[in-house]
């Protein structure tokens, strides 16, 4: 069976998580992403920053994107897979957390992320059916 790394978009690129949430759309524009992992001093997963992050946590709320730091917006500990993790710890995962983007590691290293179509793609088509319902629920 597919693995994570498999079916991941590797080479993912961190955000600090002292850098400003500005700084942060800047990148998401610049990379033409929707989401990045946010990183810290000491290189480890954070979080992840969303667009959607940007739009309601942030400019709907009235905070200033400028001041406001992407670890700010970082969430307890972050949701992750297993580079060597199989397709079906991949669904598992998405669905149980009911995130879109699953940062992979490698030990503690980020190595790619695995997209709801990345998972949807190598998913049987009930399983991929299923999880796009999980995730299109009510948050």
């Amino acid at each position: 069976m597919a693995t994570a790394r498999d079916i991941m978009t590797p080479g993912a690129e961190c955000i600090g998580a002292e850098e400003s949430v500005l700084a942060g759309a800047r990148k998401l524009t610049a990379l033409g992403v929707g989401a990045l992992p946010i990183c810290g001093t000491d290189n480890k997963l954070k979080g992840v920053l969303t667009d959607r992050d940007v739009v309601v946590k942030v400019l709907g709320a009235g905070k200033d994107p400028q001041r406001t730091t992407t670890g700010e917006l970082a969430q307890g500990e972050a949701v992750t897979i297993g580079a060597d993790d199989d397709v079906e710890e991949v669904f598992s995962t998405m669905k149980q957390h009911k995130v879109r983007r699953l940062p992979v590691i490698d030990g503690h290293d980020l190595v790619g992320i695995v997209a709801l179509a990345d998972a949807a793609k190598a998913l049987p088509n009930p399983k991929s059916g299923e999880l796009i319902e999980a995730l299109s629920s009510d948050r």
